[in-house]
């Protein structure tokens, strides 16, 4: 018999990292199951397998499923964990503007800048015996602001009790979406408005006299972004259709990636990423190799002792994470 069938699954297990599928890999770790039916499962997945629920596809099962013993009842709140995860991830372009992610198990932290200046950004020959130039490392002088955002789910048992699985991964799903979309408005606001610390972005102004963007402007805003590399650009939606609209963005290379792919890039190579969270005229040029630092306090967050002990009826979903700048210049704002 296999291990992961003798495991007592209880809610005190959800304290120990946060996360029942963590947990369950020290128990059950999956690479003792290389070469066998079950490989490729995670621990989680193998419980699932354990009590036969299916939460997706055309057969998938009842959420009543999960309540027939103690056991599974347990695994439920990681079932909506993942879900809500699921649906951050279908939603994000986080990563695409994150240079690094950094995980953290209180909700103090303070991030650390180097501010060069411009005789910094130049490596000069050293002489022998001379001093080598220095580049000083500290930590910021305030705490990275971190911000919790979820939804309460409210439902009773009865309501929920014989619906699809399947259908259920939908609702959670958006509410994923939702806690992602609001997470990226507040690295839009740290890359515009900076951390607290004293590093607001640049804001370039193009020519008054043209109207909306001109592909001299995505010059202009290359040029001022160098030494950084301009390799992500931020555009709500009004400044995406003026970009796409560009004599320079009809060529057939161009149009070919964008219909093929969905891919959107500019004439210069850059990663184009439809944001509305931007506000205004303004588009936001990035070196996203060291522009922003992603800050979590903990993963997915579930109230898994209501979700366990009252079958829904109310239960917060919610991730807590915030934004910090790393180098300031490294991302600029052109305002149009």
């Amino acid at each position: 018999m296999a291990n992961f069938e003798n495991i007592t699954i209880e809610k005190g297990m959800y304290q120990v990292n946060g996360n029942l599928t963590d947990t369950l890999e020290k128990l059950d770790p999956s690479e003792n199951y290389i070469g066998t039916q079950y490989e490729g499962l995670d621990a989680f997945e193998r419980q699932l397998k354990r009590f036969d629920i299916h939460v997706s596809g055309a057969g998938s099962d009842c959420v009543e499923k999960f309540f027939q013993t103690s056991n599974s009842a347990a695994l439920f709140p990681e079932y909506v964990s993942q879900a809500v995860k699921q649906g951050m991830e279908q939603a994000d372009i986080i990563p695409d503007i994150v240079a690094s992610v950094t995980n953290i198990s209180g909700m103090d932290y303070r991030s650390i800048a180097s501010v060069p200046s411009e005789d910094d950004k130049t490596l000069k020959v050293v002489a022998e015996g001379a001093k080598i130039p220095e580049t000083v490392v500290k930590t910021q002088e305030n705490l990275v602001k971190l911000h919790k955002r979820g939804r309460m789910l409210v439902s009773s048992y009865e309501a929920l009790r014989f619906q699809r699985l399947d259908l259920f991964t939908v609702t959670l799903n958006q509410i994923g979406a939702y806690i992602r979309r609001a997470q990226l408005k507040d690295a839009v606001d740290v890359l515009l408005n900076g951390d607290g610390n004293n590093n607001a972005c640049t804001v370039i102004t193009v020519d008054d006299s043209n109207e909306g963007i001109t592909y001299n402007d995505i010059l202009k805003l290359w040029g001022e972004l160098a030494p950084y590399e301009l390799n992500t650009i931020l555009a709500p939606t009004a400044a995406m259709k003026k970009i796409l609209s560009l004599p320079e963005m009809k060529d057939a290379i161009a149009g070919l990636n964008f219909h093929g792919t969905g891919k959107m890039i500019t004439p210069l190579g850059a990663t184009l990423l439809h944001t509305p969270a931007i506000t205004g005229d303004q588009i936001i040029g990035l070196d996203k190799n060291c522009s922003l630092e992603m800050v979590q306090a903990g993963d997915v967050v579930t109230d898994y002792d209501k979700l366990i002990d009252r079958q829904l009826e109310r239960a917060a979903i919610s991730c807590t994470a915030g934004f910090a700048k790393i180098f300031k210049e490294a991302s600029k704002a052109l305002s149009y």
